[in-house]
């Protein structure tokens, strides 16, 4: 490629050629050293979730990302309080503009496809510092204590401006270093860092939302108003405390509907873990025979569920970004003043929810993209009036039938789109299409019998399945998200949490399966990828 014709990312080589990076094994990594690494990642992964940000007034701050937290997988205010969000967020940036050809690389081309992994790297980067800054600055105040702690530590900055500085600086030390344990479980583990970080999390919430015994509000003492808040729990307790009488006037609505997690939630996410089980093993499975090898034959392998999961992950980091956003132009001073998108309404406006006290999204873009959690927060309200959202103090409907029904066609509408555009970027930014496989096939010997051994023939075959099963891929995982949303999942999981969750879980099974079966069969790392 001449000089002239490469990218303009080239000039970014200088620097991103001197980022810190994990060092790729030189050869083969055996299973176990693998599954060493994967597990320490792991425990690492939840020492950080534990570890608080120092000097942060965890009690007067808002939660940007609440409703995003399990997918992130971060835990509010502590050194993973971005989790792989900056990392999402920048490979969607990369994603876009490399499918809209804004950025010319040829990842085909081993060169360019080390720039664009470096470029990636770097965004990642900027991307930490644009996600966390404006939540310093705007919504997670420090300790009056810890600012006067650092008063006149340096004359040109304020105790105030120096302490939001170490909290960003915690903050992003601990969302790097998340960047580099995906590293290190991408280059020296099984699977992906991201992935095992997600299914860890939303594994957590799942738990703690079934068998949680501590009481809804620890403040109270237990009782039929403050019960536990886990499901099975939480049944045990009313039913043994409920009469006869309590479970006909209202007993059972508690039970089944009413929140936090209710029994309908609890069966929504086992309902989930099947369908999604299943349509994990649902695939096409096109015939292969070895060119040489006579009597040498295979399978490859063209899955329901092509693109994976990634798609929804890349969704959930877009909605999420849009709910900051829209929350720091409706009211931070810093943004507020902003020609078109400063307190637009139309973004999305915000008030105190007078039920919880915490800053809540009441209209606008911001409200019809937000998710939508569970039975309580739709079809409850659209069946009786007497389930409609109040504001208790003034008696007035927050949102009406027709709001809330375009709420939930909104969501739902947006997720099954957006996934199938993300699914088909996914397929085409990571060797997954047509022409990639086939190569793939090719290079590996095989062909389809009946066919002549030629790429071409290949990828026209390939053309008939691959582009359709990427579509319905991406409209699948997009609709099972967001229909387990408008179920409800147990531990605020999120539908997306639970679908990341199960298909991380059986691609990281079946990946096992995949080093076990090369480590006894070397041959086959090459069909693989293996070194």
């Amino acid at each position: 490629m001449a000089e002239e014709q490469k990218s303009l990312l080239y000039k970014l080589k200088p620097i991103t050629d001197r980022l810190p990076a994990v060092t790729k094994p030189e050869g083969h990594v055996h299973f176990r050293t693998k599954m060493m690494w994967v597990i320490l990642v792991l425990i690492l992964y939840f020492a950080m979730t534990n570890i608080m940000i120092y000097g942060l007034d965890r009690a007067g701050n808002i939660d940007l990302w609440a409703q995003y937290r399990t997918i992130f997988a971060g835990a509010q205010f502590s050194l993973m309080h971005l989790g792989i969000g900056p990392i999402v967020t920048g490979s969607i940036i990369m994603q876009l503009f490399t499918g809209a050809k804004i950025i010319k690389l040829n990842l085909k081309d081993p060169e360019d496809k080390a720039m664009y992994q470096g470029t990636q790297k770097f965004l990642v980067i900027i991307m930490i510092f644009v996600e966390s800054t404006p939540q310093v600055f705007g919504f997670m105040e420090p300790s009056s204590k810890f600012i006067g702690s650092l008063e006149g530590v340096l004359p040109f900055m304020t105790g105030g401006g120096l302490a939001k500085l170490i909290i960003i600086l915690q903050l992003f030390g601990g969302s790097y270093l998340v960047f580099m344990m995906d590293e290190v479980v991408s280059k020296w583990g099984i699977g992906s860092g991201v992935s095992l970080f997600i299914a860890a999390g939303v594994s957590q919430a799942i738990f703690t939302g079934t068998l949680n015994w501590h009481p809804v509000s620890g403040e109270e003492v237990m009782s039929l108003s403050n019960p536990p808040a886990g499901t099975l729990t939480k049944i045990i307790y009313q039913f043994t405390h409920f009469s006869t009488a309590d479970l006909s006037a209202g007993g059972y609505e508690q039970i089944f509907l009413a929140p936090p997690n209710p029994l309908i939630a609890l069966l929504g996410t086992i309902a989930i873990f099947f369908f999604v089980t299943y349509a994990e093993s649902s695939r096409i499975e096109l015939p292969l025979a070895h060119g040489g090898a006579r009597g040498a034959r295979g399978r490859y392998p063209i899955k329901l569920i092509y693109a994976s999961n990634i798609p929804v992950i890349l969704m959930a980091a877009l909605l999420a970004n849009v709910s900051m956003f829209s929350m720091l132009f409706w009211q931070h001073p810093s943004f507020e003043n902003w020609p078109i998108l400063g307190h637009n309404w139309m973004l999305g406006f915000y008030a105190d929810d007078p039920q919880g006290g915490q800053l809540q999204v009441m209209g606008g873009l911001a409200y019809y993209l937000s998710t939508v959690n569970g039975v309580n927060d739709w079809l409850l309200p659209l069946l009786s009036d007497s389930y409609l959202p109040l504001n208790t103090e003034t008696g007035e409907i927050l949102h009406t039938k027709l709001q809330i029904g375009v709420h939930v066609i909104a969501y739902f509408g947006v997720m099954v789109v957006g996934s199938i555009l993300f699914a088909k970027f996914w397929i085409e930014t990571t060797n997954m299409g047509p022409e990639a496989v086939a190569s793939q096939i090719e290079s590996s010997g095989m062909q389809i019998p009946g066919f002549r051994r030629d790429p071409r023939v290949l990828r026209r075959v390939l053309e008939r399945y691959i582009p359709v099963v990427t579509v319905i891929s991406g409209a699948t995982v997009g609709m099972l998200a967001a229909g387990a949303d408008l179920i409800g999942t147990v531990g605020n999981a999120s539908g997306t949490g639970v679908l990341l969750c199960v298909g991380i879980i059986i691609n990281f099974y079946e990946a096992v399966g995949r080093e076990q079966m090369m480590e006894m069969h070397p041959v086959l790392r090459g069909f693989f990828g293996g070194e």
